[in-house]
């Protein structure tokens, strides 16, 4: 009774207070929203604590069950082996021997040599270098009224040393090639003229030269090479030229220079076949100096090089200069994992032009040559390339080329009225003419390679091009083509084949008369004939050293025509053998 006493009072004071309190100050109204957290919680699981009574009119029993066992011993003669790990059969690695012979003999007098070898000095640390080439044939060619036969040899020595940081080679060159102006159909010339013609011509060249390379320094690599040229008819040409090379890091990319000075020099005892008679003589030198710096970028899926170069070419004997630019920029971008290749550049440069190389491109010059360098003012191209599998690739390109000055070979007037030591003046040989040329050309590549037995490619290309003189760029093919392929048969057997073809190709006959320039003699356009040449070859290993092989050239007998009149060997069969050994 006291505890309701007490709280009905507490009840009234609080009531009575607020009553108070209201008459003393409104507050007015508010909400008060109070937000409190969920605290979900989980109840006992509501468990049966006590097992319930089987209220069954059939209750089974368990029958009990005595279990006793009956041992007999049993003899055992097995006993358990010891676990092995299994071994990885070993490849033993192939033999290498240090010196390589081969000989072949054929018709037409046909003879092929090769020897190498190579002698390791303090270790592997030093290496002494010596080779020989030679190939001659000196059977005729069925309607050819001269000498068709022709002889290469070629002997070159190196001495190589590798030190930590530095490795360096230097080399010695000495070559004899032979060759015949023979490009004179039969019956053209009487025979007194044709016995009277020396169609011979010898070509000489010593040249040292050596190749450093270095690790671990901003000077990277360096060529340097001098080459002596000379013919039978007393021309002669010097070439000097030295190529430093210079890298910086940058960061993870790394920026290029390289460095270029080339003097190609020279003269020639005889003049132009587009005069009438033997003077003057022909004199030249062309000296460049060159800057390429560039910097590479390379990422995961891409490589970019961004460069210039820049030339100063002088010509010595005319005592002219110019001063060139030309870029330098290529890329790569990898779309999907090598599958698919995209890559692109435009590049150019002053290609220096000499009496060698272009006896290396036609052995049928005539020694009264002008010497010129080519403004290859820019080569832009485009392409994609890539593996379709793990053993086929693929390329695709398309490129636009202008050249200046480009070098065209184009047959020596007929001049009858000249008297030269050597009979080259009978429209049997050629001359340079130079000619701006832009070229667009379209290029497809296929490669199979399968277990590395079987190897198959196939490429084509294709030219458009536009001359400044409206003249056709004599001599430059429309299309050109190959088709090869090498097959491993077994551990002894090999064969192989290749199938290469050249497009039409045009060529100017011309003869020189008196008081006219040669744009003004009378002429004609030929047009040389497209042709196939099939080739194929076989061999047997009889042992680790010895090969014997036989090989067949112009399989279907074409006497087609390389060079305007001058027609090659048909089928061709050759046998030889080849053997490895240590000297």
């Amino acid at each position: 009774m006291q505890k309701k006493l007490i709280i009905l009072i507490i009840v009234n004071l609080g009531i009575f207070h607020g009553l108070f309190s209201q008459e003393e100050k409104d507050l007015g109204t508010e909400t008060v929203t109070v937000v409190r957290p969920y605290s979900p919680t989980v109840s006992d699981a509501f468990k049966i604590k006590t097992v319930p009574n089987i209220n069954d009119s059939i209750v089974l029993q368990k029958k009990k069950i005595d279990y006793s066992i009956f041992s007999i011993p049993v003899a055992s003669t097995f006993t358990p082996s010891k676990g092995k790990a299994s071994v990885v059969e070993r490849v033993k690695p192939e033999q290498l021997y240090n010196t390589y012979a081969m000989v072949s003999l054929g018709n037409f007098g046909t003879a092929l040599a090769d020897f190498y070898t190579s002698r390791d000095l303090d270790r592997g640390k030093k290496r002494f270098d010596f080779g020989l080439n030679h190939h001659s044939a000196r059977g005729d060619i069925e309607g050819v009224p001269l000498d068709t036969d022709f002889y290469n040899t070629k002997i070159y020595g190196a001495y190589t040393q590798k030190n930590r940081d530095m490795d360096w080679t230097g080399d010695l060159v000495f070559q004899h090639q032979k060759y015949n102006w023979y490009g004179i159909e039969e019956g053209f010339l009487d025979e007194a003229t044709i016995n009277s013609i020396n169609e011979g011509q010898n070509y000489f060249t010593v040249e040292a030269g050596a190749r450093i390379q270095m690790d671990d320094s901003f000077f990277n690599a360096g060529d340097v090479r001098y080459r002596r040229f000379w013919d039978g008819v007393s021309s002669g040409e010097n070439r000097f030229f030295i190529r430093p090379n210079f890298e910086f890091p940058l960061s993870t990319d790394f920026i290029k220079l390289n460095v270029n000075f080339d003097y190609v020099g020279g003269s020639f005892e005889n003049g132009s076949l587009n005069n009438l008679s033997n003077v003057p003589g022909i004199s030249y030198g062309q000296m460049q100096i060159g800057l390429t710096p560039s910097i590479q970028l390379s990422g995961e899926d891409y490589s970019v090089s961004l460069g210039a170069t820049l030339v100063y070419g002088l010509d010595l004997e005319n005592k002219d200069n110019n001063f060139y630019i030309y870029p330098q920029v290529k890329g790569s971008y990898d779309i999907a994992d090598n599958a698919l290749v995209l890559y692109a550049g435009v590049e150019g440069r002053l290609l220096q032009n000499s009496y060698y190389d272009f006896v290396a491109q036609n052995p049928f010059v005539s020694p009264t040559l002008t010497i010129l360098p080519t403004d290859q003012q820019y080569d832009g191209y485009a392409g994609i390339r890539g593996e379709v599998l793990t053993n086929l690739s693929y390329n695709l390109r398309a490129s636009y080329k202008a050249e200046n000055r480009k070098a065209l070979y184009k047959l020596n007037p007929l001049n009858p009225g000249r008297t030269d030591q050597k009979g080259y003046y009978w429209g049997n040989s050629f001359d340079v003419f130079y000619d701006d040329v832009k070229t667009l050309g379209l290029f497809a590549e296929l490669s199979l390679d399968i277990n590395r037995s079987l190897s198959l490619g196939i490429n084509a290309e294709f030219f458009d091009y536009n001359t400044e003189t409206d003249n056709p760029a004599w001599n430059l093919p429309d299309m050109q083509g190959s088709l090869f392929f090498d097959y491993q048969i077994g551990e002894k057997w090999y064969v192989g084949a290749n199938l290469f073809y050249v497009g039409e190709r045009n060529d100017l006959s011309s003869e020189a008369i008196p008081n006219s320039l040669p744009q003004d003699f009378p002429s004609t356009i030929l047009t040389l004939d497209s042709f196939f040449d099939a080739n194929a070859h076989v061999g047997y290993r009889v042992s680790k050293q010895l090969t014997v092989f036989a090989k067949a050239n112009n399989i279907a007998n074409n006497s087609y025509q390389r060079w305007s009149n001058f027609r090659v060997q048909g089928f061709q069969i050759l046998g030889g053998a080849s053997y490895k050994f240590d000297f």
